[in-house]
């Protein structure tokens, strides 16, 4: 049997590949979106790309027809064609929906591939029956088969990289997408022709359809409407990917910003360490875990020695640097299960999980006085500082928080008062004692404000003659119910409560106030020594603020003397030179205090503009009976004068220990053995007696002192 002879339309056949290329690019792209897609979107996605990807495949297929001319007119029947139109478009809603669910296997690929080339053959071969030939298409067995063949292997190769391609969103992303469908673009053609290279139209062959569809309408028809649905497609896909990318960019943003806003609830933002609110949830896992379990745990509390002043006169940027560094130096002592957590200023908190022995807690609080002990180097500074421990175990102290926490509190506290740098385990008898200190705290905030201190004075005695040549102001707190309290009591809280400034501002105006109305009243004109704290020597205004204390007061700065400690003046060597120098430039008499319990630095004497020593009362204690200390004071008083230093020792209560000092050469002394602190009023009344004045005259008045009842 003879057959007709096609031929084929070049243009039209670069034109089907093109389409089918697009039509391969928008599935990939449109499987991503399906994919990416939530819920109801996710429909719309694949409603929409399985008509717009059913409608490419579909048109390649008649554009590739068109493309093939016989010698003969041939239409087509409307409704084979748009039957294969909906094979194509149901074809193409299968695969998307395949390649959309979250795990493809080997098997589903190759069984959803087989049934898409099944589909996509019936598309082809219904679009071929729409010709309506008579005599009908005769068709190669092998070609025919071949065709089908190629068309499941296509379907699987694309599958497989849509399922690929699908949640690629690297740089390679869009050439990966691109080169792969140009692949399945040709493979699609290839599939086309093999088909049609398989049909034979016999001798004679005409086309039965009357009033069909015109070939040429047909092929500008599909071929525009085709090429603009998919840009279309393409288009939306790239506006959707676009918004869903920076929807997705929003959605991280929010969700870091909401994990960052968590943290910072639940941590401590100077040293991340947890904070307050998620400490106490950690307790309560504590609780309910040794609940289970029957194994206690312990709660650390845990407090700086002195930080307060370190903070105030370093400045607070120096003291976080240095809470940072402790923080990081707890977190490395402790285990995982383990928690630290700072709950305010220089309180941290630790909780020790499943510690079956309070031997065991032991170890953990010496291991952190340790570790904290060792130097700090903070901004090229060294620093030294030391830590309170206080330890409550559950369920021995406690069943809850709030118990074991103040608890807790309390033996920390109970450290500080054995000396600081120790641990002590919570005793039920601590629990007086810390609301003693709470009852103290409350009180010593209204102490100043409601005239409750006092200042009392101690004579400075020439060594040689006996006279009295100066006067130390000492603080005390007559307390309206406790009656005199104790400065060793006072004066430490009052540096962790930030009150020694004002305290301190409150001795140095009294004194001189004191001394200048002494000086008007007859009485000789003798300097007047107060101490000045370590947080006091920091203040940024501090001789600002001594000068004008005495130009208000009328006091002449060399009637004053200014006590500072080794420790103190130490610790920033170069800035308390320069402090030092101002100060002994306006004649103001400087002195260490307690030389010898510092850092006995000897070349800082030669550095610092000093006027005098003051030897500690431990050293003479016990001078005329201890060659060390006979040894000790000897050299300070002959190192003294020959940097023309004058040298006083406090603390004599004994006429051996005078008599001693004058065959050393000591300058002035004071102690006990002259006369112990005395209030303003009993101090004058010394004088006077020294001097062999009249006891009290009409112009002396006492600053400072208790109101008469």
């Amino acid at each position: 049997m003879s057959y007709l002879s096609g031929t084929y339309e070049s243009g039209l056949v670069v034109l089907s590949i093109i389409v089918a290329s697009l039509a391969a690019y928008a599935g990939l792209e449109l499987a991503q979106r399906v994919t990416l897609a939530r819920e109801r979107a996710a429909g719309l996605w694949l409603a929409g790309g399985a008509f717009s990807m059913g409608l490419g495949i579909w048109s390649m297929h008649f554009v590739g027809m068109l493309a093939f001319s016989l010698p003969i007119r041939i239409s087509y029947d409307i409704l084979l064609t748009l039957l294969s139109l909906l094979i194509s478009v149901a074809v193409s809603g299968f695969a998307l929906f395949l390649v959309s669910r979250p795990r493809v296997g080997a098997a589903s690929l190759c069984a959803g591939g087989t049934l898409m080339g099944l589909g996509i053959s019936a598309m082809h071969y219904a679009g071929m029956a729409a010709m309506r030939m008579q005599p009908g298409i005769a068709y190669d067995p092998m070609l025919f088969a071949a065709s089908i063949l190629v068309a499941i292997v296509v379907s699987i190769a694309g599958l497989w990289l849509a399922t690929t391609l699908r949640k690629d969103d690297s740089r390679m992303a869009l050439a990966k997408k691109a080169g792969s469908a140009v692949l399945i673009g040709l493979a699609i053609c290839a599939m086309h022709y093999t088909g049609m290279a398989a049909a034979n139209f016999a001798d004679g062959s005409i086309c039965t359809v009357q009033g069909g569809v015109d070939s040429t309408w047909l092929a500008v028809t599909i071929s525009l409407a085709t090429i603009g649905i998919l840009v279309i497609t393409l288009l939306l896909s790239a506006a959707d990917s676009r918004l869903a990318s920076r929807t997705a960019g929003l959605t991280r943003s929010l969700r870091h910003a909401n994990e960052r806003l968590h943290h910072l609830a639940l941590h401590d933002g100077l040293t991340r360490l947890p904070n307050r609110t998620l400490l106490e949830d950690r307790i309560i896992q504590a609780i309910s875990s040794a609940q289970r379990s029957g194994k206690p745990f312990s709660v650390m509390f845990l407090d700086l020695d002195r930080f307060k002043t370190i903070n105030d006169s370093l400045g607070h940027h120096y003291g976080d640097k240095l809470l940072q560094a402790v923080a990081q130096r707890l977190t490395a002592i402790l285990r995982s299960e383990d928690t630290v957590a700072r709950i305010g200023g220089d309180e941290f908190v630790v909780v020790l999980r499943e510690m079956a022995e309070a031997q065991a807690a032991a170890h953990i609080a010496e291991k952190i006085l340790t570790a904290l002990a060792r130097p700090f180097s903070i901004e090229g500074q060294e620093q030294n500082i030391s830590s309170s421990i206080g330890i409550s175990i559950y369920p021995d102290d406690g069943t809850d928080l709030r118990a074991l926490m103040m608890h807790a509190d309390s033996a920390m506290y109970h450290a500080k008062n054995m000396g600081r740098n120790n641990y002590q385990f919570f005793t039920k008898e601590m629990n007086a004692a810390a609301a003693m200190r709470l009852e103290m705290e409350k009180s010593l905030r209204h102490a100043l404000e409601n005239g409750e201190f006092e200042l009392h004075y101690q004579p400075k005695v020439s060594t040689a003659s006996g006279e009295i040549v100066a006067m130390e102001a000492l603080v005390r707190w007559r307390h309206p119910q406790k009656g005199l309290v104790s400065p060793a009591e006072f004066i430490p809280l009052a540096e962790d409560m930030g009150l020694i400034i004002p305290l301190g501002a409150w001795v140095l105006s009294t004194a001189c106030r004191q001394n200048r109305q002494w000086q008007l009243s007859g009485l000789p004109r003798l300097r007047v020594a107060v101490n000045l704290s370590a947080v006091q020597f920091r203040q940024k205004d501090l001789v600002e603020f001594i000068a004008q204390v005495l130009e208000d007061t009328g006091l002449e700065a060399s009637c004053l003397e200014l006590e500072v400690t080794e420790s103190t003046v130490m610790q920033d060597a170069e800035e308390a030179a320069l402090i030092l120098e101002r100060l002994h430039a306006k004649g103001i008499h400087i002195s260490i205090d307690d030389f010898g319990t510092g850092y006995s630095s000897l070349s800082y004497l030669k550095r610092f503009h000093l006027d005098s020593l003051k030897i500690d009362r431990s050293f003479v204690r016990d001078i005329s009976s201890d060659p060390d200390d006979a040894a000790i004071v000897k050299s300070v008083i002959a190192l003294a004068h020959s940097l023309r230093l004058r040298v006083i020792a406090e603390g004599v209560e004994t006429g051996e220990q005078l008599a001693f000092l004058r065959t050393l050469g000591c300058d002035e002394y004071q102690g006990y053995y002259r006369s112990r602190p005395l209030p303003a009023q009993e101090f004058e009344r010394l004088l006077r007696q020294s001097m062999g004045l009249a006891a009290d005259t009409p112009d002396s008045r006492h600053i400072g002192a208790p109101s008469p009842a």
